[in-house]
């Protein structure tokens, strides 16, 4: 049986793009598209239900983790088998869906990320300069740690399975840009499997990004996720983003 796949955007003053990331989604792939705004200023959750996107609006800012806590919660009560996250800023390629679900569809992956670095487009893309330093030194800092052979762990484009959402405790993750991270955490934790695709790199004005003191905080929350999995991992501290 084919299984169902929703798409979930965790938006923020996107109303400026959220139609051509849209119009880019192969619908033949996908049966349900939910957009989630965290309390933007601009008319991103009404140009989102012109577009026929099932909308929920958060009264206030929770935050990016926050956002795709709820993202991931409204997709499972849709009964979603695979959920992909897609940024509604238009930085990433929507037409990449059929790829991005193709390793869960065929029982290869739990877990599939979109790598900007794979692709070899990072810096040509326009990624900044200190993102693409940074990024590599947490990848390699993080496979070797995880045990992993990932190119890129710092990618807002991912395709999760239903198994894989309904066991790891993500609600007890940050509100903040660390929830990628802890996700992929938990979910080397968990004993799931990780695989990636390429994909290429855009940043544009109207792209939402992480500035460089927030990265510089995502950097050590990134390495403090990392330090938590290596003590849960053997038994010496008790983490609450690996209990269920």
């Amino acid at each position: 049986m084919k299984p169902k796949v929703v798409v979930v955007m965790p938006a923020y003053n996107a109303a400026k793009t959220v139609q051509v990331t849209f119009d880019d989604i192969p619908r033949k792939y996908v049966d349900e598209i939910i957009l989630v705004d965290d309390a933007s200023h601009d008319e991103t959750a009404k140009r989102a239900r012109e577009l026929g996107l099932k909308v929920f609006v958060h009264p206030e800012n929770r935050g990016y983790g926050g956002n795709q806590k709820t993202c991931y919660t409204e997709a499972l009560k849709e009964g979603a088998d695979i959920v992909i996250m897609l940024h509604p800023d238009y930085q990433y390629d929507p037409k990449l869906i059929p790829e991005i679900i193709k390793p869960i569809v065929e029982g290869k992956a739990d877990l599939v990320l979109a790598s900007r670095l794979l692709s070899g487009t990072a810096i040509s893309g326009g990624m900044p300069l200190y993102k693409f330093i940074s990024n590599r030194f947490l990848t390699i800092f993080e496979n070797l740690f995880l045990g992993q052979k990932l190119s890129e762990f710092h990618t807002g484009y991912r395709a999760y399975s239903k198994k894989l959402l309904t066991t790891i405790p993500f609600m007890n993750n940050s509100e903040n840009f660390v929830f990628d991270t802890e996700v992929i955490v938990q979910t080397v934790y968990f004993g799931f499997r990780i695989t990636e695709i390429p994909c290429p790199t855009r940043y544009m004005k109207d792209a939402s990004s992480i500035n460089f003191k927030n990265s510089l905080v995502y950097g050590l929350q990134t390495l403090l996720s990392i330090l938590k999995f290596s003590l849960a991992k053997i038994g010496i501290i008790k983490s609450r983003i690996f209990i269920r």
